[in-house]
């Protein structure tokens, strides 16, 4: 499970990633981030932390399905929310291939697309 302060809860918030963040695609998913801390307004305090959401539409497959994926990406991110900058909004969209990928090939994937993103890897 992904600790309450490093999920994406606000639309809003998917939205500022989506739109204004950088965007690594791959055959399974498409990874969205927006880096760097996005409250202006806290002069004194620490950087806040990472935080992440998952979109998976009914494309992937029925709802069981779909929580199954969902649940292998909130376990993957968990462990990369060291890697990514303080402050960072993450979106990890899943595409029709992710409800037939193992969990050492959504691994994969969105280690390339956040290595992809992080250390600006060529395009």
């Amino acid at each position: 499970m992904l600790p309450t302060e490093n999920r994406l809860r606000r639309r809003e918030d998917f939205a500022t990633a989506v739109r204004r963040g950088r965007r690594a695609g791959r055959p399974l998913l498409v990874v969205h981030l927006r880096s760097g801390a996005t409250n202006p307004h806290a002069p004194g305090e620490s950087a806040p932390p990472a935080r992440a959401g998952f979109v998976v539409s009914k494309a992937v497959g029925g709802a069981v399905v779909r929580n199954r994926v969902k649940r292998r990406l909130r376990h993957l991110v968990r462990d990369r929310l060291a890697e990514l900058p303080p402050g960072s909004l993450v979106v990890v969209r899943a595409l029709p291939g992710a409800g037939d990928a193992e969990h050492a090939q959504l691994s994969r994937e969105l280690d390339a697309a956040l290595q992809r993103l992080l250390g600006g890897g060529a395009r």
